[in-house]
């Protein structure tokens, strides 16, 4: 039955008056005062992301029950200087660092300050909760601590690479894999969620490739394949400083307390990217403001390293053997702003650290191109380097190794590093269970 036109009239002209008062209304909802926001809750908008984000309970730790002779049995032979094993030794005391074993094995003691941290836990020092704490229950665990001392190994067992000591560090590889492959822990995830300390570039050389899923903690990348190492799935720890902290750096004009403008002090024939330091020699040795002094890490030498980089504004740090080295850790520990060479180096804690507050970085053609880096180190303004020296001391505590452990020291830190990597090792641990073609695109 049709529809008059009247009809359709009149329900077009009420249905427009419907439209135009629903949009009054909208209008006059959005704008009126009474329907702000409540104080509650523009404070619960404003609240610190910290506070709308507590922080996450501890790491969940299983740590292997191996024999002394994997770990601290070492230490008495790096104390002594001998080149065996050594005693595994009846105390159940866990030892203090040695305070002889300085140098490169003290350089590369993560291993050790990562093991300290889960021993039974004690009273933190300035309190705070643990970054990870150990589980006797492996099935409580979140991740699997391995505690070989593979960098000491490699420094106890032999003098350098070709030394036949070395077969005693290759059989406690050996050993050690034999101990893991047993281990229905490690078959379940085929070794992803272990860690385990490869700090020294030559640590664990001999089966590197048969832990390549574990996430490793590492003083860089400059001596792995892409297959084994990256910072996908591992952990850059920074080297355990070998100069004293400078405590009591409260000068009142810091800026004039350091007279020396550039700071190096080191080996000048180095391997690789390490070249670069010989030619930086050429460039810098008897430049007004430089001291730059080849030497080693000897106890007299550590000596006038650190009187040298507390006297310096700026402290060099050109490439190793491999892309990192311990003296910048050094540096920072002693105020004095890095200047860092390095075409591929990885900075420990990056995701939240930002070193570009308190370091310099030159490539190396501007670091070889002459008189560039001094001009750039002398425009500084004296305010900018006050500023970037504040932050410097600010950060410093982050690069600390100690025991009993502080909140966000340098193994807080690590730990944390290492429970960030979990739910990628949870997603690998559980797409190898079900894939049929594995990381098939």
């Amino acid at each position: 039955m049709a529809t008059a036109p009247g009809v359709r009239t009149v329900a077009a002209v009420f249905g427009l008056l419907l439209l135009a008062f629903a949009l009054s209304s909208t209008v006059i909802y959005l704008a009126s005062p009474a329907r702000a926001a409540s104080p509650s809750s523009i404070l619960l908008n404003l609240r610190p992301f910290a506070a709308r984000c507590p922080p996450a309970a501890p790491l969940r730790v299983f740590m292997y029950d191996l024999p002394p002779r994997f770990h601290v049995a070492m230490m008495a032979s790096s104390r002594n200087g001998g080149g065996g094993g050594g005693a595994e030794g009846n105390s159940t005391a866990f030892p203090a660092w040695p305070p002889s074993a300085g140098g490169i094995r003290r350089q590369h003691s993560v291993e050790y300050w990562m093991m300290a941290s889960l021993q039974q836990q004690q009273q933190r020092q300035g309190g705070g909760a643990a970054e990870a704490v150990r589980v006797r229950d492996p099935d409580a665990a979140e991740a699997f601590f391995v505690p070989f001392f593979s960098s000491l190994s490699f420094n106890v067992h032999g003098r350098n690479m070709t030394d036949p000591d070395t077969e005693a560090d290759r059989l406690l590889q050996v050993e050690l894999m034999d101990i893991l492959w047993k281990s229905k822990y490690w078959q379940r995830s085929a070794g992803r969620d272990h860690v385990i300390p490869m700090h020294h570039p030559n640590a664990f050389r001999f089966l590197r490739d048969m832990v390549n899923a574990s996430v490793l903690v590492v003083s860089d990348f400059g001596r792995y394949t892409k297959e084994l190492a990256s910072l996908r799935k591992d952990v850059v720890a920074p080297y355990v400083h070998v100069v004293d902290s400078f405590l009591n750096d409260d000068a009142s004009d810091p800026f004039e307390a350091r007279p020396t403008l550039l700071f190096f002090r080191g080996r000048t024939v180095r391997k690789d990217e390490g070249k670069i330091r010989g030619k930086l020699a050429k460039l810098l040795k008897g430049k007004d403001g430089v001291r730059f002094e080849n030497s080693l890490a000897t106890g007299d030498g550590i000596k006038i390293s650190t009187d040298g980089m507390r006297s310096s504004k700026f402290c060099l740090h050109p490439a190793g053997d491999t892309p990192s080295s311990c003296r910048l850790f050094d540096a920072i520990v002693s105020h004095c702003i890095p200047v860092i060479i390095s075409s591929r180096i990885e900075l420990p804690f990056e995701d939240e650290i930002d070193y570009s507050e308190f370091s310099l970085f030159f490539s190396v053609e501007e670091a070889l191109e002459p008189d560039y880096l001094l001009n750039q180190l002398r425009q500084m303004p004296k305010e900018k380097w006050v500023e970037m020296w504040s932050k410097l001391k600010n950060v410093s505590s982050h690069y600390e190794f100690q025991y009993p452990p502080r909140k966000d020291d340098a193994v807080d830190l690590i730990w944390r590093q290492v429970r960030h990597k979990i739910p990628a090792v949870n997603l690998a641990i559980h797409r190898s269970r079900r894939l049929k073609v594995p990381d098939w695109w």
